[in-house]
């Protein structure tokens, strides 16, 4: 039998770890050949970690996940810098903007989102584009237009005070720019942050340089001068970066007359309205998981891998638990399930530690006996041991405040001081799923250093925080060798 022709439109990091995870189950491509259609003209790269990039830390050639000849050595059919104008459903056949057609027999839909402009006067051009002096915060080619036009030491405004905009802020105060963010909410990332933490977290990112206009929204955009509040203050800035939001690329499913509320609806298949037609990442909508963050859409891909190849028929994606961290330097910030439950809420334990002065800020809610959400800031070995108690869903022990403060653990949940003393199960890279025993498989498997420890299980190459705990595992192998 021919293999079926599968084509995936976008070549994001969702569609890039889809690509990935169909040769994995199909390397020969017996079963499936693949297309992957791409809009820029660069390879697959980590969103995750631009604002890396824009501090200088990172190099572009750093955050790819794809090197020049990787679509050849895995029999893909990868088509850079070209768009889909249409899908042809009673065809099974998508247009491309260079005038080309591909048949397909699975089509996924990858396309991601694009950043959401606020409606502020003058800050777009009458086609739509970001006037001059203005720049989004989406993409490499972003970070490469910020670089050129954010000189060292020059004003810059951010709009936008949500994870994505102080990740952007970070970055550009680290490299020396004097940082204004402009947020309309009362206080920062109020999708994951209670407000005392989020007045704690502006504190924090005070200390480092980075000025903030909470509670007010930007009226007018001025050229080359900056930005005039809506209470009638004036931000100076040689730039202005947005980063106030991304939207869901739908307009593609939209025409081709696909089920679209806030996104292209997908079942726990990842199927649309069309069962031929499935959706993944920031573009699909699904009951268990929220937009914006990349652990959903690998899970996603790691499913619908599975479904597409019939590696697992059975397989099915029942949503992900959130834990956001945010990715600055100076900052340790993790928000994972309940953050705006109030201490006075009669059918939770919720507990609160404010140490504003030192930046620090714990939050614990429990139900049940459990953790079901918290907030940690500037407390990282007891964000360490929380964030194992949630995702594992282990009894707490009765006293509560020596859990919120990283001691009386129950031994399931007990911060090993060695990787010799974390248990085969412990989850190394949440991103990525890889847990220690699938870190020393790999080694037994001949990958003996950290750069092949990282290309065969991906750990790592997610948000970058484990980076640390890779590279000890890696160290502890290689002595006990």
């Amino acid at each position: 039998m021919s293999p079926r022709r599968m084509v995936v439109l976008g070549y994001g990091m969702a569609g890039a770890r889809l690509a990935e995870e169909i040769r994995r189950r199909d390397p020969e491509g017996e079963r499936v050949a693949l297309t992957v259609v791409g809009a820029e003209q660069r390879h697959a790269y980590n969103r995750v970690l631009l604002s890396a990039v824009v501090a200088g830390t990172m190099s572009q050639d750093t955050v790819r996940l794809h090197d020049a000849d990787w679509a050849d050595r895995n029999r893909v059919d990868l088509r850079l810098g070209v768009s889909a104008g249409y899908i042809d459903r009673t065809r099974r056949r998508v247009g491309l903007s260079d005038g080309s057609e591909v048949d397909y027999d699975a089509l996924v839909l990858a396309t991601g989102a694009a950043p959401w402009l606020p409606p502020v006067e003058g800050l777009c051009a009458e086609d739509g584009a970001l006037a001059p002096g203005a720049v989004a915060f989406r993409t490499l080619e972003d970070c490469e237009r910020i670089l050129d036009a954010a000189a060292v030491g020059a004003p810059v405004a951010v709009l936008g005070g949500g994870l994505l905009g102080l990740e952007a802020a970070r970055g550009l105060a680290g490299r020396g720019n004097l940082v204004t963010v402009v947020h309309p909410v009362g206080h920062l990332m109020e999708r994951q942050l209670d407000p005392e933490a989020g007045r704690v977290l502006a504190g924090t990112l005070g200390a480092a340089g980075i000025d903030f206009r909470l509670g007010v929204t930007a009226a007018r955009y001025l050229p080359g001068d900056g930005l005039k509040l809506a209470d009638g203050s004036h931000v100076q800035a040689d730039l202005v970066v947005v980063s106030a939001g991304v939207r869901p690329e739908t307009g593609l499913a939209q025409q081709a007359g696909l089920a679209v509320d806030g996104g292209v609806l997908v079942d726990d298949a990842l199927r649309t309205s069309d069962g031929r037609i499935h959706a993944i990442g920031d573009c699909a909508r699904h009951p268990g998981t929220m937009s914006g963050l990349v652990q959903p859409a690998w899970e996603q891909a790691a499913v619908l891998a599975d479904l597409l190849t019939g590696a697992d028929s059975a397989a099915r994606y029942r949503g992900t638990a959130v834990l956001t961290r945010l990715k600055a330097r100076g900052v340790d910030l993790a928000s994972f399930g309940e953050t705006q439950t109030e201490v006075t809420d009669p059918e939770a334990e919720v507990l609160c530690l404010t140490d504003p002065s030192r930046g620090r800020y714990a939050k614990l809610v429990v139900r049940h006996g459990r953790a079901t959400g918290g907030i940690l800031l500037g407390v990282p070995d007891a964000a360490a041991s929380v964030v194992q108690l949630y995702e594992r869903g282990v009894p707490l022990p009765e006293d509560r405040l020596a859990v919120l403060l990283g001691r009386a653990l129950p031994a399931a949940a007990t911060p090993a001081t060695s990787p010799a003393d974390l248990p085969a199960s412990a989850v190394v890279c949440r991103c990525n799923s890889v847990s220690k025993g699938k870190l020393v498989e790999a080694w037994r498997g001949g990958a003996t250093s950290v750069a092949e420890l990282v290309e065969t299980t991906r750990a790592s190459t997610g948000c970058g925080s484990c980076r640390d705990a890779v590279c000890g595992i890696a160290d502890w192998l290689a002595a006990s060798s």
